[in-house]
This record gives C-alpha cells, sequence and structure tokens, in this order.
C-alpha cells in the first residue's frame, strides 16, 4: 500500500493505493530498446500506443528524444516534429499522457497546445524556465528524475561518495525548489534515474534502499529500469528485447520497496507480474 493517495496529473488524479504501471512510446530512431520500431509512422505509434493500453498501462509516456548512455541530441525543431502528431491525436483517449522532454521550449509548446497532463524529465526541471513554466500549469503533473552528467556523456563519470544519500538529497531538493516555484507537491513524483549516470554498483544500492530515497523526498517514486542496461548485466544479456524476465522481476522488486509508478516497455508481462505479487501476500522485504 502506498502512503500517496494519488499524483495530480493534468485531467486527473492518478490513485497510487495501488502501484501503476506507465507505458513507454518511444518515438525515436536510435531508441536502445525498440530500434525505433514505433517512429516509423503515426499509425505505428499509435497502435503501439492502444496496445499498451489494452494491456493494462494506466499511463502512457511519449518521448522524443533518446537519452540513452551516449546518445547524440537532436534539435529541438527534431523533436517537437516527432511528438507533435503523436501527443494530439492521443489527448483524446481518455488515458493520463506525460511528455518525455527535458527541454523548457518542448514543454511549452506541449502545454500550450493542451496536449499532456504531466511532464517527465530527466533533468528535474533543471533547464532554463522549466520551474517558472509548470508553475503557471497548476494542474500539470510532473516527474523529477535525478541524472548525473548528460546523456552524451554520463556513463563516462558516475562517481559518487554515497549514492542512495546524494540521489535522496537531490530529490529532496528538488521537490523543495519545486514547491517554493508555486508547484504544489501532489503534482510531483520522483524517479532516482537507474542508469543515468549510475554504474551496476550504484543501480544496486539505490534498489536495495529505494525506500529511503521515497522517504527523504517525500513524494511517491516512480521507477524505469525495464530492459535496460543493468537488466543485463544483472542477468548475462545482450539483447535488450530479451530481457523481459529480469525486467518485470526487477519492477516488482521495486513496487516491493515502495515505488508507486514504474515505466516500462512490457506492460502485460509486468501486469502480470504485479498481480500474481499481489495475490500471494505482496510481502515487503
Amino acid at each position: 500500500m502506498n502512503s500517496f493517495p494519488y499524483w495530480q496529473c493534468g485531467r486527473f488524479q492518478i490513485d497510487l493505493s495501488t502501484p501503476k504501471i506507465m507505458g513507454i512510446v518511444n518515438l525515436t530512431p536510435d531508441s536502445f530498446s525498440d530500434g525505433g520500431r514505433y517512429s516509423t509512422s503515426l499509425q505505428a505509434a499509435l497502435a503501439h500506443a492502444q496496445r499498451l493500453c489494452d494491456e493494462g498501462a494506466a499511463i502512457l509516456d511519449i518521448g522524443g528524444e533518446s537519452t540513452r548512455p551516449g546518445a547524440a541530441a537532436v534539435s529541438p525543431q527534431e523533436e517537437w516534429a516527432r511528438v507533435a502528431p503523436v501527443l494530439e491525436a492521443l489527448h483524446g483517449w481518455g488515458v493520463p499522457i506525460t511528455l518525455d522532454t527535458r527541454r523548457t521550449e518542448i514543454m511549452a509548446k506541449a502545454l500550450a497546445a493542451g496536449w499532456v497532463d504531466g511532464i517527465n524529465d530527466v533533468a528535474a526541471l533543471e533547464d532554463a524556465g522549466a520551474l517558472d513554466l509548470l508553475a503557471q500549469y497548476p494542474q500539470t503533473g510532473v516527474c523529477l528524475m535525478h541524472m548525473q552528467g548528460l546523456p552524451e556523456t554520463m556513463q563516462q563519470q558516475a562517481d559518487y561518495a554515497d549514492v542512495v544519500a546524494e540521489v535522496a538529497t537531490y530529490l529532496q531538493q528538488r521537490v523543495q525548489h519545486c514547491v517554493a516555484a508555486g508547484i504544489a507537491a501532489e503534482r510531483l513524483v520522483t524517479d532516482p534515474g537507474f542508469g543515468f549516470g549510475k554504474n551496476l554498483a550504484h543501480n544496486t544500492a539505490l534498489m536495495q534502499q529505494l525506500r529511503h530515497c521515497a522517504q527523504t523526498s517525500g513524494r511517491p517514486l516512480l521507477v524505469g529500469v525495464s530492459r535496460k542496461r543493468m537488466i543485463g548485466e544483472l542477468s548475462s544479456e545482450n539483447e535488450a528485447t530479451n530481457r523481459v524476465a529480469g525486467s518485470v522481476v526487477a519492477a516488482v522488486a521495486a513496487v516491493a520497496r515502495g515505488a508507486a509508478i514504474v515505466r516500462v516497455h512490457d506492460v502485460a508481462a509486468t501486469r502480470q507480474g504485479l498481480q500474481v505479487w499481489a495475490a500471494l501476500g505482496g510481502n515487503l522485504p
């Protein structure tokens, strides 16, 4: 049972008394997990989004820039061109839509159009103007993620004295900055940023002490470990699409340690895993 009753996310108050699944819609041709399968056309993206909803996704997360380690940045014009048609089409579906972007100008366009319910930001609203922008939209949800460095170089400089304490403190401080800027606490969730400027030892420590991150930030946790390198390293599986079983186990482990939302590629498998875990007692480790 999560201690936070809901997440205010645009048109929706998302009930967090039970864990929720966020389905990933990547619109990038260089996605590490699906190789750009859903960026080829609007029809492909919408068909994938429909499948995620049918499988049990409570939220759809739309992204137009790859933030995998070593990914090259795309122009704001290209990012917007990728996401805009999909956001416009999805808005009328009656499902919470979050936009995965770190750029204030992309957030501004999507919010002005009224197409998104939340912003999922790997840079935790540190881009210039982001805090002030989100303060102008009093219902919009925000996910604040921890990232050390930038996607282009972050795995080359992963260094912490105490990764759990540093990530938890950063998230706490970003929540405080948001609240001070006029963004209500109930609009905020936090994400430790597995794999974002973190090696396997860092990721493992964060998972083992995940509850500390939630307690320190004071906000619900969103966790994204689906198909990531850490799953491959723990299971000796090089191919991202073959990491489904490991990803489901990691999602269940995250929920067992207090995660309110899990962001995943494989919604049906994750839903099944969480259902079985809950039916068997859902014991916390």
